[in-house]
């Protein structure tokens, strides 16, 4: 079997597409979508990019494709800081600021904070104020939320959360070199001090609730919050598309209340 036809099938059989299904979508002959697969006929450049769109593949990915077929990759993967990317930043600046008094951050597929909010480090700031240790390396959203001197001790209700997390990255991390290094952050922070061992376990495909708040407690103040996930639509660039954006939102009341009084105090 090709590179190219094992990467095709590993994709198909991700997106739990028969060959039958796949063929009927991307309008290719079952015969010849079969022997792509394995490896008897080998596909165009044309072939290869139409099937990784109707698989939904990241750009990362097709590039992957691309090469395992013979062909130059066609997707770029840029700095965020180039000057190419400022109408872009100043859209990720425009979000993150109408968020404000609430916390929101920008990640990228390994979980990496790329940016935030103001209202994010403050309240990040508020959680490990004192503390002299964090979690290790740059910052990073599973870390930060597994590590025992991350903002773990400050959930109240970091079973659900936690279970939530482990769920959402296999879910989401199906293949490539970027699922790959989260998959390794994942199991990095599995083998953290205080983490369960059934966790390891957990089945992807079991159906969780609708949203899973995170409670957040300490001093004697208590904030419940939501999250949303938003990303670039229509994105070419490898690094656009990789992109996630987290906004909070208040669950109740009196999270919107302190929120409003955290933003009041670091202004005065």
């Amino acid at each position: 079997m090709s590179d190219v036809g094992t990467l095709i099938r590993h994709w198909r059989r991700a997106r739990g597409l028969s060959q039958l299904a796949l063929s009927a979508e991307s309008v290719v002959s079952l015969r010849h979508l079969s022997f792509i697969e394995t490896g008897r006929a080998s596909p165009s450049r044309a072939m290869v990019l139409k099937l990784a769109e109707v698989l939904d593949v990241p750009l990362r990915e097709r590039n992957s494709l691309l090469l395992a077929a013979g062909f130059a990759p066609v997707y770029r993967e840029s700095a965020l800081d180039v000057p190419e990317m400022a109408a872009i930043r100043a859209a990720l600046d425009a979000i993150l600021t109408h968020q404000e008094p609430y916390p929101a951050l920008v990640m990228d597929r390994e979980w990496n904070i790329r940016r935030t909010n103001a209202a994010a480090a403050r309240f990040f700031g508020f959680l490990q104020a004192g503390h002299d240790t964090a979690a290790p390396g740059p910052p990073n959203v599973l870390r930060r939320m597994f590590h025992p001197d991350g903002v773990r001790r400050y959930v109240r209700n970091w079973p659900d959360v936690s279970e939530a997390l482990v769920r959402r990255v296999r879910r989401e991390a199906v293949g490539g070199l970027a699922d790959e290094r989260a998959q390794s952050i994942l199991r990095e922070v599995l083998a953290y001090p205080g983490v369960p061992a059934s966790l390891k376990s957990l089945d992807a495909t079991v159906p969780t609730l609708p949203v899973v708040p995170i409670e957040y407690a300490r001093d004697g103040r208590e904030f419940d919050y939501f999250s949303t996930v938003t990303t670039l639509g229509t994105a070419q660039d490898i690094t656009l598309q990789e992109l996630r954006i987290e906004c909070f939102f208040p669950a109740n009341e009196e999270t919107r209340r302190l929120a409003y009084a955290l933003a009041e105090s670091a202004a005065s």
